[in-house]
């Protein structure tokens, strides 16, 4: 009986090492993804979501092969709250390093997300020879430009996202320009946030449309985190004939701003170079519609319908069938992309040592959702472009019919930027 019962058990045993291979590899101890979010905002919780689905389709097929052994991917999310009004950056420090030290992270990605908490960050992650990969938020120029100057210290440090310089100069003024030239536009107003990034936009616009001929109409307008007003600017858009309002907010309050556009209708173009509110699916229900013609910059490709590549619409698809919501706005496909890079450069390194995944990482040259990733060697910065075959290519949408519908660039365009009537 002994003898049947080991034979048995033996047979069994067989059967579940030929059976379930997959599973008993994510028994596996696994590799800790830390992520700092800002969970509360939309910055936040659709990276959330864009690592969680990543991370459940490797941990599906297997696993990241490291050394020989498969193990499976963990997430470790904190609220940084770093998005809302009043919140020190010493409480979004505070969350990165519970991550290092409580949550026993091996990597960290995401945010924190406001780029002041981001630059604030880097030393902290520095001193722990944490990898980071930015995949929400943090669009100053400041953040790339700092690793680039101090390799050696903050070598550890990526952002696989646009950022504001580029997005303004490479993507945003020549969709502008286009504009201008199809319609017959020139005159600019500015509409920001009172935060780093949006400063550092309303800076890039206001010099470099100038350059370019276009009347740049005043200061830009500087509101507070949490306004809810945006009358008075509006009025003054209109009295001083502005055809074109940059509008760079990551609040959701900007979509206060686009309802009193709508109402006032005010004869100009709002063009968001961020604008949170309006890069969600459900912005056109939730504004009766009055988001229509809006210009939103979604920073990636795969955060709007496109065809970027033969894994944009597969990622759109898989998430929205996921989450119940197509993606949500930026950070989303940049997020989803962040995990997958770091498991294709921790298999190359062999290792979870830091600096073998920082050499890995700085060769990365693979397809993704948005074009070609790869990150400049010094600055550690994702290489941008307007052809999604040369790099990491942005998406610009504006809400027609109730529907976003990416405008710009061309290479991935599926419509025309269409005007309000009440501007015809």
């Amino acid at each position: 009986m002994k003898i049947i019962n080991s034979r048995v058990l033996l047979i069994l045993l067989v059967a579940v090492l030929l059976i379930l291979p997959g599973k008993l590899a994510l028994a596996e101890e696994p590799i800790t993804i830390g992520a700092p979010l800002s969970t509360a905002f939309l910055y936040g919780w659709d990276a959330e979501r864009g690592i969680t689905l990543a991370v459940e389709e490797i941990n599906a097929a297997g696993g990241v092969k490291v050394a020989g052994t498969k193990r499976p991917f963990k997430v470790e999310v904190i609220d940084t709250r770093d998005l809302e009004p009043g919140v020190p950056v010493s409480e979004a420090l505070l969350a990165v390093e519970k991550l290092i030290l409580e949550k026993k992270a091996d990597f960290i990605m995401g945010g924190p997300v406001r780029s002041e908490a981001g630059l604030a960050a880097m030393d902290l992650l520095s001193k722990y020879k944490k990898i980071s990969i930015l995949t929400t938020g943090v669009l100053t120029p400041a953040y790339h430009a700092r690793v680039a100057e101090n390799y050696d210290k903050y070598k550890y440090l990526f952002r696989i996202t646009g950022e504001a310089k580029w997005i303004a100069i490479g993507e945003q003024i020549p969709a502008l320009l286009k504009i201008g030239e199809k319609f017959g536009l020139n005159r600019l107003y500015i509409m920001i946030q009172d935060v780093a990034h949006a400063r550092a936009f309303g800076n890039i616009f206001a010099k470099v449309m100038a350059q370019k001929g276009w009347t740049v109409i005043g200061e830009p307008e500087i509101y507070p985190t949490g306004s809810t007003d945006f009358s008075m600017g509006l009025l003054k858009a209109r009295r001083e004939k502005a055809q074109v309002i940059i509008i760079c907010m990551d609040m959701p309050e900007s979509s206060i701003l686009l309802k009193q556009w709508y109402d006032m209708k005010v004869p100009a173009l709002p063009f968001g170079s961020i604008i949170a509110a309006a890069e969600q699916p459900g912005f056109w229900k939730a504004s009766e519609g009055k988001g229509e013609y809006a210009l939103a910059n979604v920073v990636n490709a795969g955060n709007a319908p496109s065809n970027a590549s033969d894994w944009t619409m597969k990622f759109y698809d898989a998430y929205a069938k996921r989450w119940g919501v197509e993606p949500e706005g930026y950070g989303t496909s940049s997020s989803y992309m962040a995990v997958y890079v770091l498991k294709e450069a921790i298999e190359k390194a062999g290792t979870l040592d830091s600096d073998a995944v920082v050499t890995a990482l700085e060769k990365t040259d693979m397809m993704g959702v948005y074009g070609r990733i790869k990150f400049d060697p010094k600055s550690h910065q994702v290489v941008p472009s307007l052809d999604p075959n040369e790099g990491a290519v942005g998406t610009i949408f504006q809400w027609q019919a109730g529907k976003r519908v990416v405008v710009f660039p061309d290479s991935i365009a599926m419509g025309e930027i269409k005007l309000p009537p009440w501007m015809k």
